[in-house]
């Protein structure tokens, strides 16, 4: 089997190519994009591919037209995405090499890594990851370059049906070009879009994490492959930084948090993605939830309460059981009538717009709810807090006239920046989704939303990114992620036009015509669910929350028995000044109280001994500073006040 690269024409055109950095020259028309940067003096070993009009490119790629050439290095977006996807290459050229009978299928670049799916008998061993890493340096070390190859459909099927890779072969026959690239480094051979690194050796640092199963093209009726994950740097410093990142989120996991403070738990008896609040989850839960309905009543929301199920017939108006059915539990038959446990909390806000006739200075109406929903979430996916079946949605649904979409969504966005900003949020990026493939409505509609939502953007002068094709089936969104302690980004806040709801459910409202006109439904959540939200303030804060939100906010310690009864005066006095205070009455060291006290993560500690008793003060230690002196109760209080006091809690200025 033959596979070319080149072309026998002979081409003696000149080409113009515009070099950021460098005065526009011409160039002989199939000139490499490695020789124009070598030209431009832009060429290093940072360097390993360029973007051609925007395109990311291989450096041997040829240039047969005008273009404009940028150099690509690890530094840029699309520059981690082909090192690391070339790393994928390596790690399944090392796994063919230690394991010739695993199949090779897709290797893609992730956010800080990669990953490859395997299919294998059995499933990854940690002792394998160590062979796999170190047959992967040593193909590294070997420098090997990195070619493009082109094949016809039918050479490249026959190819891997020779290697008796089933998968790639399956892949490829779903392809519709007539022609497919594969990438060669050694004797290995990948089917790849590309682009890639020149060599093996410009790959300098590569690191094997972990590995587990996966089932192939996620479909749980298809077969479990093994999927290994990586990362790789430029560097070994950078990767070493890298690791350490990865242990302070493993200290940080929600999971293993959320058990040693004893916050919430997930029990087999109970069920899969199913949570169970423990006292101190369920009082943060509380603040976090008063804190939330207090701000919207300040607001102009008005709060409402719904059931958890309803009959069946409400979703399939809402058009859940024609676009959302795989995500929802199975129906229940109640009295030979359908019922079904509620997704999503909308179709009962509706319902109670619905039970009143509507005049034009009645809106915007806006009702918020914290509402329990129930999603059937695969268990593959459940993850702790973050993905669960049960979990409580901040809601709220803003009915309005179409005049005032644009008004409306710059009050959320600042209402929702408000709210992250008081949780310790600062760093924000937003995206506004646009029409997807499967929905409904017409799309003079679609354009009509969206220019809203890109209005209040501009008008609120947000920074944002354009999502195509990622709304949801009845209109489009603004998304807004945070940025935690540790840099990673959450998408928390949502905000969704919907058109098509009330035209299904007959929503009006009669206008200043004298008319029946139908209203714009706003849908939005500032934090997602109350769920989720927990488990990202429990990573973000390494589960010392802010004073006014620990559970626990000051614990008494007794170095004697003799000291009790004072003990339960300061508690007495702090808990009347609104304080959360427990004393640890064990007959234990001080010591050992202090740094289970710390363990805990409780914001205060109070020392009382023979000393302090009889001058009615405390000895205050504080988390994170250690002893800060001797202090009596007024003084006490007045250091904690200070800490519990939330910022004045201002409504944004375009509140209405």
């Amino acid at each position: 089997m033959s596979i070319s690269t080149e072309s026998s024409n002979v081409d003696l055109r000149t080409i113009e190519v515009s070099v950021s950095g460098c005065q526009t020259r011409s160039f002989p028309s199939g000139v490499t994009a490695r020789e124009v940067l070598c030209e431009c003096g832009l060429a290093s070993p940072e360097v390993f591919a360029a973007l051609v009009n925007g395109v990311p490119m291989d450096l041997a790629a040829t240039l047969a037209e005008n273009v404009s050439l940028e150099p690509i290095s690890f530094s840029s977006t699309d520059g981690k995405e082909i090192y690391r996807h070339s790393s994928t290459h390596i790690m399944a050229q090392a796994v063919k090499d230690v394991f010739p009978s695993a199949n090779v299928t897709i290797g893609p670049a992730i956010d800080e890594g990669f990953f490859y799916d395997f299919a294998f008998e059995r499933p990854f061993t940690p002792e394998d990851l160590e062979k796999i890493e170190a047959r992967a340096h040593e193909i590294m070390k070997a420098d090997l370059p990195i070619k493009r190859l082109e094949m016809s459909k039918e050479e490249a099927i026959k190819f891997f049906e020779s290697k008796k890779e089933v998968f790639k072969v399956e892949i490829i026959k779903q392809i519709e070009d007539a022609r497919v690239s594969l990438y060669q480094q050694g004797d290995f051979v990948d089917l790849c879009r590309g682009p890639h690194v020149g060599s093996t050796g410009q790959v300098k640092a590569f690191k094997l994490l972990t590995s587990a199963g996966a089932y192939w093209r996620g479909d749980e009726r298809n077969p479990m492959l093994q999927r290994i994950y990586g990362t790789s740097f430029p560097s070994q410093a950078d990767l070493d930084a890298h690791l350490e990142k990865l242990e302070e989120i493993k200290r940080r996991d929600h999971r293993k948090l959320g058990k040693e403070l004893d916050f919430f738990s997930l029990q087999d008896e109970t069920g899969p993605g199913l949570i169970l609040w423990h006292p101190k989850g369920a009082l943060i839960r509380l603040l976090i939830e008063n804190f939330w309905r207090d701000q919207h009543v300040q607001n102009g929301y008005e709060l409402v309460y719904s059931p958890h199920v309803a009959r069946l017939d409400l979703w399939k108006t809402s058009g859940h059981v024609e676009y959302y059915k795989d995500n929802m539990f199975a129906p229940m038959t109640v009295e030979a009538s359908e019922y079904q446990l509620k997704p999503m909390n909308c179709p009962f806000h509706i319902m109670v717009y619905k039970s009143h006739l509507r005049s034009y200075r009645d809106l915007p109406i806006r009702y918020g709810e914290l509402g329990t929903v129930y999603r059937y979430e695969r268990s593959g996916v459940l993850h702790g807090l973050m993905r669960v079946r049960g979990f409580t949605q901040d809601d709220a649904h803003i009915f309005c006239r179409p005049d005032q979409i644009a008004s409306e969504v710059r009050k959320v966005l600042d209402f929702t920046l408000f709210i992250l900003r008081h949780f310790g949020f600062t760093e924000f990026e937003l995206y506004l989704s646009t029409r997807p493939e499967k929905a409904v409505g017409a799309l003079g509609e679609w354009e009509q939303a969206t220019n809203a939502l890109e209005s209040a953007l501009k008008g609120g002068k947000f920074h944002y990114e354009i999502d195509p094709g990622e709304g949801v089936f009845y209109g489009p969104k603004i998304d807004l992620k945070i940025r935690d302690a540790l840099g990673r980004a959450w998408q928390c806040s949502t905000v969704q036009i919907d058109f098509n709801n009330p035209e299904r459910f007959g929503l009006t409202y009669a206008g200043e015509d004298g008319k029946t006109h139908q209203p714009i439904m706003i849908h939005r959540a500032l934090m997602g669910s109350i769920e989720r939200f927990f488990g990202i303030l429990v990573e973000h804060f390494a589960g010392a929350f802010p004073t006014w939100l620990a559970p626990v906010q000051v614990e008494i310690l007794p170095i004697t028995d003799k000291q009790t009864e004072y003990a339960a005066h300061v508690q007495e006095q702090l808990r009347a000044a609104g304080f959360r205070v427990k004393i640890d009455e064990r007959n234990e060291k001080v010591g050992l109280k202090i740094r289970e006290a710390e363990k805990e993560k409780i914001p205060y500690m109070l020392v009382v001994g023979k000393r302090e008793s009889e001058a009615q003060l405390v000895s205050v230690r504080k988390r994170g500073q250690g002893d800060l002196g001797t202090m009596n109760l007024q003084e006490v209080m007045n250091l904690i006040g200070n800490d519990v006091s939330l910022e004045e809690l201002t409504v944004p200025s375009n509140q209405g």
